[in-house]
């Protein structure tokens, strides 16, 4: 099978936007910030901040978040209570319920959905330094 410079280019494209790197699963919680650089998919509950300059987070239909949100893009099916701000896009699916503001200059939301908020339809300010992910250094081990 042939294909043309524009099929190979959709198709690493959507190669790369499927793979998710970290999984929150069912009956997982978390409390604090949370900051990732690729693409996450949380199904539990999380409570606190979730960071990423150009990551992907997916709130799962049955997650329940209660968080600022800070990411590249942001694909809700979830609960969210509080604010999500996406650099790229915000995507939302049924059985969502957003109670917050949200922004970003691409805003999808979908029939069924339960949104309480305002939106802005422009791009929010970059994260400032110190709230950007960074490699973790290994843990040292210290001599007894």
């Amino acid at each position: 099978m042939f294909f043309n410079n524009k099929q190979v280019k959709t198709m690493k494209k959507n190669e790369s936007s499927d793979h998710i790197s970290t999984l929150l699963g069912v009956g997982t919680a978390i409390e604090g910030t949370l900051t990732f650089n690729d693409t996450i998919r949380l199904d539990g509950s999380v409570n606190g901040k979730i960071l990423s300059e150009k990551g992907t987070v997916i709130i799962g239909e049955r997650a329940t978040v209660d968080a600022e949100i800070r990411v590249g893009t942001a694909i809700v099916k979830g609960t969210v209570n509080g604010h999500i701000q996406a650099a790229e896009r915000i995507e939302v699916y049924p059985p969502a319920k957003i109670s917050g503001d949200i922004q970003s200059p691409v805003v999808a939301i979908e029939t069924g959905v339960v949104f309480n908020g305002n939106c802005s339809m422009r791009k929010p300010e970059p994260l400032p330094a110190e709230s950007k992910p960074t490699k973790e250094k290994p843990i040292e081990k210290k001599a007894e």
